[in-house]
């Protein structure tokens, strides 16, 4: 990598170094990327979250681990509703096939050789009695034997470790009062982890790149809402199905965040949590302040948004009439049914640009992040139409686009149809940003 691109890299993550600093990330890997031996890069990227003050906690799968030693021992189990049913005989086997997986998870953890990305690293692992089982019992008829569930998380005693500077992992299987093992589902561990720990974040490793659109394209962003029609789809895959699934229940009990990326791309992780773009799909819970495109509808709420930035020469005038035809253009935060801050973009399609314009925000709602998610929004817009940049005309508010990385150009740099739109007595000041 040439040496400007690193350093360009390394400063457009710094934003989110500082923002996920003390936060917790919970993290799930299939027992086949123990198989395969790409555990030792996750446990390169996991030691850098480590370093950056990031709270992980790490559940890992075991299936082809459990196959494997079933075959060699000549037992055979059952599947029913994505369940292994858990024989005693069976759990014998298994407990002794998750072992020797999490014994592997904690060699690479533990590396440290001069050179490596460990180096020096002296990472802290522990492992215990986190997970209180019960069992799944009888379900339509199937009696699941020794397959459990979470009963309950000791998260008192996770926070203990991690506030120690420790990474948790945890193992598909959980204990009981009674001192019983269960099989459980390393997803259902670590949706349950996510939840009693209040995690900002929780990661599901899977075999594609994440959710695909019914034209095989993927998906960047979804919400938690979108999640039941997702899985109407007959066309999905049953990888992408359990994830949107657990996905759908951590949203649904405060989970902010999940991520869905593929075990197959070197450094997912650090792409999908540091650059903007991330690199799989993001679901996010839904929140009673939302983004949206406009319409006709929304036109009151919008006037009474700018009329007074309007009225201190911040925005450009706009008449009833106009932004009645222009609502299409519009996009529009959302809480409790008011708006409470907007924004309009224009496309340029033939010059590859587009316009952001009429950025605004409630005043009570201001500092607190709400514009650059309006511009976020603008920007993902712009990307899905293949445009290649965006530009802004700004009076008073210059100062908050160069503090975003905005770039002051000109005026003959605009696409010529705007040029000729320019008003001169308002004399703007021009900003461009690459997407």
């Amino acid at each position: 990598m040439p040496a400007d691109s690193f350093v360009r890299s390394f400063r457009e993550s710094s934003p989110y170094i500082h923002r996920f600093r003390g936060q917790t990330f919970v993290i799930n890997f299939g027992g086949n990327a123990i198989a395969d031996g790409s555990i030792r890069g996750l446990a390169h990227d996991i030691a850098l979250l480590n370093s950056l003050g990031i709270n992980v906690v790490l559940v890992h799968g075991a299936g082809p681990q459990i196959d494997a030693a079933l075959q060699v021992h000549g037992l055979q189990t059952q599947r029913v509703n994505g369940k292994r049913i858990t024989s005693p005989e069976a759990m014998q086997v298994l407990r002794e096939a998750v072992g020797g997986a999490r014994l592997v998870v904690e060699a690479a953890l533990s590396e440290g050789q001069m050179g490596s990305p460990m180096a020096h690293a002296g990472l802290q692992v522990v492992s215990g009695n986190f997970i209180i089982a019960q069992p799944l019992g009888i379900l339509d008829g199937v009696d699941y034997q020794s397959t459990g569930q979470v009963r309950r998380v000791a998260n008192e005693a996770m926070e203990r470790h991690l506030a120690g500077d420790e990474i948790v992992l945890l193992s598909p299987i959980g204990v009981s009062p009674t001192g019983t093992l269960f099989n459980i589902r390393a997803e259902e561990v670590a949706v349950a982890a996510a939840i009693a720990l209040g995690a900002a974040k929780l990661v599901f490793y899977m075999d594609e790149d994440g959710v695909l659109d019914g034209n095989g394209q993927l998906l960047r962003q979804l919400t938690s809402s979108e999640i039941p029609g997702l899985l109407e789809r007959q066309n999905i895959s049953a990888d992408a199905r359990e994830h949107l699934l657990s996905a759908g229940a951590a949203c649904a009990r405060g989970v902010e965040r999940v991520h869905l990326i593929s075990r197959h791309v070197d450094g997912a992780l650090l792409r999908e949590l540091f650059t903007r773009d991330g690199l799989g799909t993001l679901i996010s819970r839904d929140s009673f302040e939302h983004m949206r495109m406009a319409t006709v509808a929304d036109i009151p709420g919008i006037l009474a948004l700018i009329r007074p930035l309007e009225e201190k020469g911040i925005l450009v005038k706009r008449s009833r009439e106009r932004l009645e035809m222009e609502a299409d253009h519009f996009v529009v935060m959302e809480r409790d049914g008011k708006i409470i801050g907007c924004a309009a973009v224009y496309p340029y399609p033939d010059q590859g640009m587009a316009e952001v314009a009429c950025l605004a925000v409630d005043n009570r709602y201001r500092r607190q992040g709400r514009g650059e998610r309006l511009m976020a929004f603008c920007e993902n817009w712009a990307r899905e139409r293949q445009l290649s940049q965006i530009f802004v005309l700004s009076t008073q508010t210059t100062h908050w686009f160069l503090e975003r990385k905005f770039r002051q150009g000109s005026l003959e740099e605009l696409p010529v149809p705007r040029q000729q739109l320019y008003n001169f007595q308002r004399r703007s000041q021009v900003f461009f940003q690459i997407l």
